[in-house]
C-alpha cells in the first residue's frame, strides 16, 4: 500500500475486499449498499448487517478509456466497468481480458491492484 493518506471508510472496505472478505450493508428488506453507511437510503431502517460480496459478479455496463486525463494516461486504453454483485452494484477496472471480447454478463470476480500512472489502490475485475 502507498504512503498516502487513507480515505477512511473506502480504504477499510479496500482492505477487506484484498483479504478476500469483501462485503456490502443490507437491511432486512434486502437493500444493499457501498459504500457502507449507517442507515437505509430505501427504507430508513438502522439494521444493516455486513453481508458478504458473492464470489463473482457479472458486467452491467462497460466503456474502453482510449484518451484519459494526464493523471491516467499511462492506464490506458482500460476498460471501466460496473458490475452486478445481488443487490449492490461496484465500478472497477476490468483487467485480463482483450477489451473486444468484453461482454454484458460476462462473469468477474474482483480484487484490489493499482492504477498504472498514479499507484492508487482501485478496484479490478478479472474473468471468471
Amino acid at each position: 500500500m502507498s504512503d498516502k493518506a487513507r480515505d477512511g471508510a473506502f480504504d477499510d472496505w479496500l482492505d477487506a475486499v484484498a483479504d478476500g472478505e469483501g462485503y456490502y450493508v443490507e437491511c432486512g428488506n434486502g437493500h444493499g449498499w457501498l459504500p457502507p453507511r449507517r442507515v437505509c437510503p430505501d427504507c430508513g431502517s438502522r439494521e444493516l448487517s455486513e453481508t458478504p460480496l458473492p464470489d463473482a459478479g457479472e458486467v452491467a455496463t462497460f466503456t474502453e478509456v482510449s484518451v484519459a486525463t494526464p493523471q491516467f494516461s499511462a492506464d490506458t486504453p482500460y476498460v471501466t466497468a460496473i458490475v452486478d454483485y445481488g443487490p449492490v452494484r461496484v465500478t472497477g477496472l476490468l483487467r485480463g481480458v482483450d477489451p473486444d471480447e468484453v461482454e454484458v454478463g460476462m462473469p468477474v470476480g474482483i480484487e484490489v491492484g493499482e492504477r498504472e500512472t498514479t499507484d492508487d489502490r482501485a478496484v479490478v475485475f478479472r474473468p471468471r
